[in-house]
């Protein structure tokens, strides 16, 4: 029999869709609020029951019928982590977005059929870019070849970088970055004074964008370097703008990474020193402003501080409306439906998958221009309607998400264990559409 030394959010969630029980059905079988089971479903491997509910878990695993511990094991293994039985704790990193599950094909003959289907789809392999030559550029760039970029050359080619990630071309992102990253130190060796700095603060959004493409990719640690170099150049610019948005990706890194308390802090100790050193003065700077509270916001959710999230996203309210436009200063897409699409995610992050959904339902879509933020709005919404058990409405936001931004979905580990969550959980012809659509965009399950 499967057996769990420690119990996460990420193991609730499995072991209560493998009972076939809604949140609230689940949370009544427990005794405990159905908050609670929506956090664990939420939070996955980010959260540990307290210890009566170990016991009370250990409990209803133990006298739960052969079947029921057959697809609790099938589900911590397969498509909602990789945990073995008997393991302490699941891989980092994977997402437990579920709901509750129809009846269709369930039963250990249903969990046959499912296992068959899996089995025959499973013949594709998402085409994850390669990152090893990005790695190479960050640890020990070689010499360019040629003649040195000139300023307006190198300025033009960061301002394609971020233009190529907003709009999720992130293979191109790459090539660009293999190139660039090896040129900045003779870039820099060039220029002095003022284009000194302000190469500087290039090279600080040239770190940003590595260190974001790395986080959609899946290499965290690497990342947090790239941030850690972004703030390091940016503090060289001496420029209080750059030095704030260096902050964004820092803070970003150190969630990715888990640390989401400090990601907290540093997004409002840097947010509030960009006030002081400005006085918000100019749009960039109440754009970068409103970007570093929105990640602190998120980060706060992720520890189910639900009033530091709040009083965060007033805030970043009130920037959006003293900008007053929806706009892309700093490249940070910021503006109030930028700010909507985050009371989305910092939803969902709480583990309210129906007011994510009802959030989302608001977003003026067509104020929405850059293709990364409208993917993973719709990733966001196939995360809620999953967690909510309305498996098809999932796919189908996940088709959406796959027709705005292709890579998004065939490049992003994260993304992808929506998809195989959708294959996994649902039944009947859901399953067999979510299994057709993994399989034709490249997805293993």
């Amino acid at each position: 029999m499967a057996t769990v030394t420690t119990w996460t959010g990420q193991d609730a969630n499995a072991l209560r869709n493998a009972l076939r029980m809604s949140v609230t059905a689940f949370a009544e079988h427990l005794g405990v609020a159905r908050r609670t089971v929506a956090k664990w479903s939420s939070q996955g491997d980010k959260v540990l029951p307290r210890a009566d509910m170990q016991a009370a878990l250990d409990t209803v695993l133990s006298r739960a019928a052969p079947e029921v511990r057959e697809r609790f094991e099938a589900l911590r293994t397969g498509g909602t982590g990789e945990a073995t039985a008997g393991a302490s704790r699941p891989a980092a990193g994977t997402d437990a977005d579920t709901g509750d599950d129809g009846v269709d094909g369930s039963g250990s003959d249903g969990d046959v059929r499912r296992r068959d289907l899996l089995r025959g789809a499973a013949i594709g392999v998402a085409a994850t870019p390669d990152v090893a030559p990005l790695l190479d550029a960050l640890c020990s760039p070689a010499p360019p070849d040629g003649a040195a970029l000139s300023f307006s050359h190198f300025t033009r080619a960061v301002g394609a970088a971020k233009a190529d990630y907003q709009a999720c071309r992130y293979e191109r992102v790459l090539d660009r970055l293999v190139t660039l990253l090896p040129s900045l130190e003779s870039v820099k060796s060039s220029a002095d004074g003022e284009r000194r700095q302000r190469i500087e603060a290039l090279a600080a959004d040239l770190y940003h964008v590595a260190g974001s493409v790395l986080l959609k990719l899946g290499d965290r640690g690497m990342a947090l370097i790239a941030a850690e170099r972004s703030t390091r150049a940016a503090a060289l610019s001496q420029d209080p703008v750059a030095i704030a948005a260096s902050a964004r990706i820092m803070t970003h890194a150190l969630m990715g990474n888990g640390h989401d308390a400090q990601a907290v802090a540093l997004a409002g100790n840097a947010a509030g020193s960009l006030d002081r050193d400005t006085r918000l003065a100019s749009t960039d700077a109440v754009a970068v402003y409103g970007a570093l509270v929105l990640r602190g916001a998120i980060a706060a959710a992720r520890r189910d501080d639900r009033d530091t999230a709040h009083a965060m996203l007033d805030e970043a309210t009130c920037a959006a409306t003293r900008l007053g436009y929806d706009g892309n200063d700093r490249w940070t897409g910021f503006g109030v439906t930028n700010v909507l699409l985050h009371r989305v995610t910092i939803a969902l992050a709480l583990g309210d998958a129906g007011t994510a959904i009802a959030i989302a339902r608001t977003v003026p879509l067509e104020k929405v221009s850059l293709a990364e933020r409208k993917a993973s709005l719709f990733v966001d919404v196939a995360r809620a309607y999953t967690q909510w058990g309305r498996y098809e409405h999932g796919l189908g936001a996940l088709r959406t998400a796959y027709e705005v931004a292709p890579e998004e979905i065939r490049c992003r580990p994260t993304v992808q264990r929506v998809a195989r969550d959708l294959a996994m959980l649902s039944n009947g012809s859901a399953r067999a559409a979510a299994v057709g659509f993994a399989h034709s965009v490249g997805i293993r399950l």
